[in-house]
């Protein structure tokens, strides 16, 4: 499972995973890299992108789902709220159910 880690102002960073390469894959994976003039880890990053890519193009499915992009996009506005600082501790959190809202 990618782990998700908070940079020093608080924002949370790209998801990180941790993958072991054979030798020779690892070297290839330099040398592409190299080539390219870029680090090991971005080359990586491009080298997955374009195989999800042709992988669900190939399979005709959808690259992301419904829920997903709404997941995702419910994090950014989230991401792109101001933090504030409490003045108290909550009093109290109501919950409601749908049926409840419309009485």
């Amino acid at each position: 499972m990618a782990t998700r880690q908070n940079s020093t102002n608080g924002k949370p960073k790209s998801p990180r995973i941790q993958v072991v390469l054979p030798e020779l894959l690892c070297d290839q994976l330099t040398i592409l890299a190299t080539n390219e003039s870029r680090t090991v880890s971005n080359m990586a990053k491009v080298l997955i992108q374009e195989g999800l890519k042709n992988y669900f193009e190939k399979e005709g499915k959808a690259l992301f789902s419904e829920h997903n992009l709404n997941t995702n996009k419910f994090r950014e506005e989230l991401e792109k709220q101001s933090i504030r600082k409490l003045k108290r501790a909550p009093q109290r959190i109501r919950y409601y159910k749908k049926s409840d809202q419309n009485n």
